[in-house]
């Protein structure tokens, strides 16, 4: 896997920040732990994976439908599903230089991870680093304080007046949008089990030890997708999620061997069986995204909790039961590191120069198209050329520097196709396309861009 030892997250942050694809959240205050904002190319960029994954899991799914929930939801929905008794993370705090670490992470790290503490409970985890001395990796000392559940929740409070205010938190996942919403779509659309439920939507978790750039965050977008089944064709479904996971993470351009599943070695009491398809980040292997059988018990609970009925009716046969779940989850910022991680690649030219290039899928990419003339005398039709085409798709347009330095600056975002505009345009209404990956160029009609374009970037 040496194509992989190119890329560092040191590598990832400092092409993000000089590109636009991703800045450090309030960064003229001088930031905020772990929060980043997308710029204009990494907005789009984020932009279309996600609607790639909508693609792949609503509009090309059958039978499946979107919702949009709000992200302050009753505090019953978090009673329901455990989260206010049980949503916490173990933390320590070093004594000496005060930094906070959460105790599963400073035992992985120790390890190398050789030793799994998610299999492990926290008397464990409290006896593996005393007889271990795991070191504080932050001043390297040995003091630290007992294991303590720290809540993920934030929370914030509704009402007029300060007597009178009740406590509500930010959802720390969407899933619970889609299934206290699970009779409504049924309703509404008709739906017959099985059908799913899809929602992409901002979380937020109080994390203890956000950090690596994007990979863990406070706040975050997942996108989700439901698939309610009847009791018996849950496993069978489990296995397709697991494949259709799989074979969208490939057609967006992943390499297999970067790709692995694993199976969580301890389930969550509702879960019947779960896996991760991990990936090989610049951090190690980590995960991606998560395939989960949840039973019936979030229907369950929201039924007992909230005293409506959450059954389904079988149309033919009237049986009535309350279906399972399978859950798939991807997080979109997580994904994105990923997509940045697995496209990014230094080449070295027949000329001896390094030219920095992002392979995105041309799906993916921020820009589908840069139109740079070759002289700024070229401009006026070039303008026109890049007007035309922008209707369609996004493109770009940059007519500062040398033609060799716009196509490298098109390149390190990853732009798939470079239009130039030349003297012979003007003549003949043919234009040169360069292909980012090969850096071959043809001739092209303008009558034919949008075409051969289109055909191209499909995903």
């Amino acid at each position: 896997m040496e194509d992989k030892n190119v890329v560092t997250m040191e590598k990832l942050v400092n092409l993000c920040k000089s590109r636009g694809i991703i800045f450090p959240g309030s960064e003229i205050y001088g930031g905020m732990g772990n929060t980043w904002d997308y710029g204009p190319v990494g907005v789009e960029i984020k932009n279309n994976i996600k609607r790639a994954w909508w693609k792949r899991f609503v509009q090309e799914s059958d039978n499946s439908f979107g919702v949009d929930a709000a992200i302050l939801m009753n505090p019953k929905v978090w009673e329901a599903s455990g989260h206010t008794a049980s949503f916490s993370d173990p933390k320590m705090d070093c004594k000496e230089c005060k930094s906070r670490h959460r105790a599963d992470n400073l035992i992985e790290a120790h390890s190398k991870g050789k030793v799994n503490p998610d299999s492990m409970t926290q008397e464990e985890m409290q006896a593996y680093i005393t007889e271990h001395e795991v070191h504080c990796p932050i001043c390297g000392k040995f003091n630290w304080t007992p294991i303590r559940n720290f809540n993920l929740m934030f929370q914030t409070s509704r009402g007029v007046t300060d007597d009178s205010t009740n406590t509500i938190y930010l959802r720390p996942e969407t899933a619970q949008g889609e299934f206290v919403n699970f009779l409504n779509v049924q309703r509404t659309t008709r739906a017959k089990v099985p059908f799913g439920i899809a929602q992409i939507g901002k979380a937020f978790r109080n994390e203890i030890t956000p950090g690596n750039f994007i990979f863990r965050t406070i706040e975050f977008e997942q996108m989700e997708h439901q698939w309610f089944c009847k009791e018996g064709t849950d496993v069978e479904y489990y296995e397709d999620f697991k494949k259709k996971a799989w074979e969208f993470l490939k057609d967006l351009g992943f390499d297999e061997t970067h790709l692995r599943f694993k199976d969580h070695d301890k389930l969550a009491h509702y879960a019947k069986c779960a896996c991760d398809i991990q990936y090989l980040f610049p951090i190690g292997w980590s995960e991606l995204n998560g395939i989960h059988n949840r039973t019936n018990y979030d229907l369950s609970r929201h039924e007992q909790y909230s005293g409506k009925s959450m059954q389904y009716t079988d149309p033919v046969t009237n049986e009535r039961y309350t279906p399972f779940v399978v859950e798939y989850s991807i997080g979109a910022d997580r994904l994105m590191l990923a997509v940045l991680s697995e496209a990014y690649d230094e080449e070295k030219l027949e000329n001896g120069e390094t030219r920095v290039v992002m392979h995105f899928h041309p799906s993916v990419a921020a820009y589908k198209c840069a139109v740079l003339p070759l002289q700024k005398n070229l401009s006026d039709k070039a303008k026109e050329v890049y007007n035309s085409l922008r209707k369609n798709f996004m493109c770009a347009y940059d007519e500062a520097g040398s033609i060799g330095k716009r196509y490298r600056r098109q390149d390190e975002i990853g732009t798939p196709y470079c239009v130039t505009i030349d003297f012979d345009t003007l003549e003949n209404e043919t234009v040169t396309l360069r292909d980012r990956d090969s850096m071959e160029q043809i001739r092209l009609p303008i009558s034919e861009l949008k075409d051969y374009i289109e055909n191209k970037i499909k995903f």
